[in-house]
């Protein structure tokens, strides 16, 4: 009997030690919970805690330095159409005119032609825009008066720059005026530098049709008068 009642003592001793079924619905309440949209129930254990208690291999999702060179070296592109109030001729002449950029193209210090023929040139630039100056020699291909094409062939700080003007005829019944469509597209050589696309796309790209256009009305006199109702101006870029 004796040895008997110390068993039983044991047993109870033992029940005592185990949590009551109130905390242990209170833990599992806490690891659990009620999906109410999908009808599933799902626990709060960390995945990770998860893969290590069941012993799997734990891979950590990682971004490479060249996944984020590859990111930020994206090339660029914009384009821009408009009706322009001079003549196809007038606006071929500006642009062609590479000689005369630094006297109006936004941020370019420096234009020197160094090879000219017809249809075809070969010109020195110096582009400046805060904090970086890059000089390149830009190969310039012509069809008067419908084509203006420029590419980026040493530059240091570009991968790849090339514009592309097309002038076509402008509204019907208004003989000086043209259609004028502009593309540029551009890629930065280094990640370092390309974190500088933002200054390069707000103070150079986007202001390069209007410049072109005001360099016009200095050679030209005044543009054609457009009624507002006839005006066009597309803008694209990625």
């Amino acid at each position: 009997m004796a040895r008997g009642a110390r068993s039983l003592r044991k047993v109870a001793e033992c029940i005592k030690q185990l949590p009551s079924t109130a905390s242990r619905e209170t833990q599992t309440r806490n690891n659990v919970r009620y999906l109410s949209s999908c009808g599933i129930l799902m626990t709060r254990m960390s995945p990770l805690l998860g893969a290590a208690m069941s012993g799997r291999r734990i891979v950590l999702p990682a971004r490479s330095f060249f996944n984020l060179a590859d990111s930020f070296s994206k090339k660029k592109e914009y384009s821009e159409r408009r009706i322009i109030g001079y003549s196809m001729q007038e606006m071929y002449d500006v642009v062609a005119g590479v000689e005369n950029y630094r006297l109006f193209v936004p941020w370019c210090k420096k234009s020197d032609v160094v090879f000219k023929r017809s249809g075809f040139c070969k010109a020195k630039l110096t582009v400046g825009f805060p904090p970086v100056v890059e000089n390149y020699t830009s190969l310039v291909t012509s069809v008067r008066p419908h084509l203006v094409k420029a590419s980026c062939s040493d530059g240091k700080l570009f991968n790849h720059l090339e514009t592309v003007w097309r002038f076509s005829p402008g509204l019907p019944g208004y003989p000086r005026t043209c259609t004028a469509d502009f593309a540029i597209s551009f890629e930065f050589r280094s990640l370092i530098h390309s974190q500088l696309a933002h200054v390069f796309f707000d103070e150079v790209v986007k202001q390069m049709v209007s410049a072109f256009e005001r360099r016009a009305g200095v050679l030209y006199g005044t543009e054609t008068h457009i009624p507002r109702e006839l005006m066009f101006h597309e803008v694209h870029h990625t």
